[in-house]
């Protein structure tokens, strides 16, 4: 089981930009792969970004590609997420997730964080 703990949510204007944290503990970092979600009201959570466990992979769908950076600090037990020029849709709440493998994509995700709210100010 992993423990996750995201942190540097909160209020931006358009146009900004904010940096999330995810703290792992657990399990080894370096053996699983790592996502970030997003999650609006009365909308399906979906992926923003993944990084496989070496950090040699990353995923980013179309709607944050050229915006949003994953990357991980394995020493640190640590995944972030960079996000500039931020949209008033990009508002949600973000998890992170542990991937069940070191891959990417990892088979799934078994353990994710209590998440941290984004809003983006128009």
């Amino acid at each position: 089981q992993v423990q996750l703990v995201e942190s540097g949510g909160g209020l931006v204007q358009a146009g900004g930009s904010l940096r999330l944290s995810c703290a792992a503990s657990g399990r080894t970092f370096s053996s699983y792969a790592m996502g970030w979600f997003r999650q609006a009201p009365g909308k399906e959570r979906d992926i923003v970004a993944g990084i496989s466990r070496s950090g040699k992979i990353t995923y980013y769908p179309h709607s944050v590609k050229g915006r949003f950076t994953i990357s991980r600090d394995n020493a640190k037990n640590t995944v972030y997420l960079q996000m500039n020029s931020l949209k008033p849709e990009d508002t949600a709440v973000y998890y992170c997730a542990a991937g069940d493998s070191g891959g990417w994509p990892p088979t799934g995700f078994g353990s994710w964080g209590q998440g941290t709210q984004v809003t983006v100010s128009s």
